[in-house]
């Protein structure tokens, strides 16, 4: 029942100042006093024995001295031989050392120091200046290209005109190479005395 005279409450109880909320881990490590007095240190891992991969070369030199062709038998040659890289051969670092020259230096080469010179004349300013010129004419030169006359071939025929051609009287084509039916000079010579006239 509720107290007489007080009003209901609506929460729990709340326990005393020396209780701790959450979950007590039990400590293993031996806490500040292991730590200041002892050395604890990590044991060395045993390194497993690394599967190296296969040597390839040797093992289709192999196979063709054996006298294998095909892929299925090359396959079958290597399930029976199984040659595998040697721990020498596959490390890098063993096989070659890197090449470094000897004036060699590590790291990124410092930045060139900042002209104020060139800033306090204004040299930068005046290099776009000249560039902007320069621009602006091969502009202009490549427009006065654009806006010339393109050659028409009435402009063409009007500088070179075409050779006259001179007149040939037109003759029907079925006539032209029939030779004369009738002849009405009396010989020869009155004919060509006709024509050579």
């Amino acid at each position: 029942q509720a107290e007489l005279g007080k009003p209901q409450r609506n929460c729990y109880t709340l326990p005393g100042f020396d209780f701790s909320y959450g979950l007590y881990t039990q400590r293993t490590d031996g806490g500040v006093p292991e730590a200041i007095g002892h050395w604890n240190t990590v044991k060395p891992r045993s390194t497993s024995a690394q599967n190296m991969p296969r040597d390839f070369i040797t093992m289709n030199r192999g196979a063709l001295k054996a006298g294998y062709t095909t892929a299925h038998e090359f396959n079958l040659y290597y399930k029976a031989k199984d040659i595998r890289r040697k721990d020498g051969e596959y490390c890098r670092f063993k096989r070659s050392p890197p090449k470094v020259p000897a004036d060699f230096t590590y790291g990124i080469t410092s930045r060139p120091s900042t002209p104020f010179f060139d800033l306090l004349q204004h040299r930068y300013k005046e290099l776009w200046m000249e560039q902007q010129r320069a621009l602006t004419a091969a502009k202009r030169a490549e427009k006065k290209k654009k806006d010339k006359v393109h050659e028409t071939r009435t402009t063409f025929l009007r500088k070179q005109p075409l050779p006259a051609k001179e007149e040939s009287f037109w003759h029907l084509p079925r006539l032209e190479k029939v030779g004369p039916h009738l002849s009405t000079f009396p010989d020869r010579d009155a004919r060509k005395k006709a024509f050579s006239a």
